[in-house]
């Protein structure tokens, strides 16, 4: 870690390097300014994209008799689904600077098994060049935080009741429903969305954190599978230098707020910020571009959207010198 001086002085410049790992350093640079990194070696870009309009993001009633990872699209759902494919494949055109590429980049998906991701995904891939996919892998650990069953409606549990009856107790118990919808809603804001753990089975965002954590470990380590993949004849990633980067983009279609919780681990942003962020709009491809660091930096659009700080202000920083944020518990 840097010496505490460095991160008095307020030079941003200065505070970049300071916080720049080694191991995500620059390996490079070569004549025409391109960047590098040891961390994930050929990569680029990383997207994440929330999945499109749900069922369920227009009828909350939906997840009373149908399993959360089995909600479908809506088809303005599947339309964004379109329109962030063509978004992935405008990408891989350009770099980091908006230059255009002289050989179009490759793409290595990630997507959770819900259907709402998973559909999302197929509607992505109309629009996307096959050429240019690398590999597309499903991981669960990129899930919606997990609600419970059916959720909220404790007259739903037993099984054995029959479709039409169960179609009446929806409408009859649909008052209730909302009002206990609203009471959990209301004590998860109170509690903390971070710490809150749904009742009957759920998660809190803490358990989704962990997770993602272990997810990002996996895509580490597939980056050699990926460079193995491109580049058979020299199998050995460690033996690769600037000239033989490819552009090779990392996309994850995942969900709201496992999507938050990732740029929260990989940017190390606090609970106290990731409680003041908000989960970007169905659909939106949120792009984390390498710079000359050798650093995924969050783009500003995307990062003013969901309400996350700049780097240079974010609260691990400011604790060097104001050690009161520590005794902060109203967020």
């Amino acid at each position: 870690m840097a010496p505490v001086s460095l991160l008095r002085l307020g030079t941003p410049s200065l505070i970049q390097t300071a916080f720049c790992p080694p191991r995500i350093r620059s390996r490079s640079f070569g004549t025409a300014g391109k960047s590098s990194n040891d961390f994930l070696p050929g990569i680029k870009r990383i997207v994440l994209i929330r999945h499109g309009e749900s069922l369920g993001n227009i009828d909350e009633r939906a997840y009373q008799t149908t399993a959360d990872w089995r909600i479908p699209l809506t088809n303005k759902g599947r339309e964004q689904g379109r329109l962030a494919g063509q978004k992935i494949d405008s990408l891989l055109h350009v770099d980091a600077s908006g230059a255009q590429l002289a050989e179009k980049g490759k793409v290595y998906f990630y997507v959770s098994p819900y259907l709402r991701t998973r559909q999302t995904l197929r509607e992505m891939l109309r629009e996307v060049d096959k050429k240019s996919i690398v590999g597309i892998r499903e991981d669960p650990r990129i899930t919606e935080q997990q609600f419970g069953n059916f959720q909220h409606h404790a007259e739903m549990q037993d099984n054995k009741v029959c479709n039409a009856t169960q179609s009446i107790l929806i409408l009859r118990h649909y008052d209730t429903w909302c009002h206990l919808t609203h009471d959990i809603q209301a004590q998860r804001i109170d509690f903390g969305r971070f710490f809150y753990r749904f009742p009957s089975g759920g998660e809190s965002g803490f358990d989704v954190y962990n997770r993602v954590s272990g997810f990002i470990g996996t895509i580490t380590r597939d980056v050699q599978n990926i460079w193995e993949e491109l580049h058979p004849e020299t199998p050995d990633i460690s033996n690769t230098n600037e000239e033989e980067d490819e552009s090779v983009t990392i996309c994850i279609v995942t969900h709201g707020l496992t999507l938050r919780l990732f740029l929260m681990r990989w940017f190390q942003y606090s609970v106290h910020e990731f409680e003041r962020s908000y989960n970007p709009q169905n659909g939106r491809v949120v792009v984390l571009d390498l710079n000359k660091c050798g650093r995924f930096n969050l783009s500003e659009v995307d990062r003013i959207a969901m309400g996350f700080p700049l780097y240079r202000e974010q609260e691990r920083f400011k604790l060097m010198d104001d050690y009161s944020i520590l005794d902060r518990s109203n967020w």
